[in-house]
């Protein structure tokens, strides 16, 4: 699909010379930043992130201590 978008001039250029570095194409580059973008700022990835964070096996190591730490808090903080 084509599409028209505005950009400072700088960007632009900045854009421009990324490109011919790179080797690729506008739109390729235009293309690969906005799925990054989109991929940073969209909640699905976001959380998707964080489950794999959080199912990862170096977290679950360390879970018992976490588990240990959150009941002494719990104790700490009972109302007697």
């Amino acid at each position: 699909m084509k599409t028209a978008i505005s950009l400072p001039d700088k960007i632009y250029l900045e854009a421009e010379e990324t490109v011919q570095n790179m080797g690729i194409t506008r739109s390729a580059l235009y293309c690969n930043a906005l799925i990054e973008y989109i991929k940073k700022n969209n909640r699905k990835y976001i959380t998707q992130k964080l489950n794999e964070v959080y199912n990862d096996d170096y977290y679950k190591e360390f879970e018992p201590i976490s588990e240990a730490g959150l009941e002494s808090i719990r104790e700490i903080t009972k109302i007697n």
